[in-house]
């Protein structure tokens, strides 16, 4: 099943949460990505009905194995993008936006392959 866009963008942000704090809350991911908290519950409704995260009885969210997985994979894309532009000499804003863009559109060969070229030319891109 294909997740939409939006969905891995509140997945990699309730990663970065739950790295950052220790936990998830759905107010945090509405300051984090600048929405409306009604577009978060509506958000984390949907995330949570296609068992991508759990919500505790406190309000607390939880990623589950498979919505981590696919947080994981977003993050890893949007770290390594972000300094893939930086070292072309892109200003470290606009390397993080238009990494957010690249991110979910990148093919897994492209990534794989920039990924291979970050570690073998490491100097310049570090991972």
């Amino acid at each position: 099943m294909r997740i939409l866009k939006s969905s891995e963008d509140y997945l990699e942000a309730m990663l970065i949460l739950s790295q950052k704090h220790g936990y998830i809350r759905s107010i945090d991911i509405a300051q984090m990505l600048e929405v409306t908290k009604p577009s978060v519950s509506y958000a984390v409704k949907r995330l949570r009905e296609n068992g991508y995260i759990l919500m505790e009885k406190d309000g607390h969210i939880t990623l589950t194995e498979s919505g981590l997985a696919i947080a994981e994979r977003i993050y890893e894309r949007h770290t390594l993008l972000t300094r893939f532009l930086v070292a072309l000499g892109v200003s470290e804003k606009t390397a993080k936006e238009d990494a957010c863009k690249i991110e979910h559109d990148l093919s897994d060969e492209t990534f794989e392959a920039m990924k291979e070229h970050a570690r073998v030319y490491g100097k310049t891109i570090s991972l």
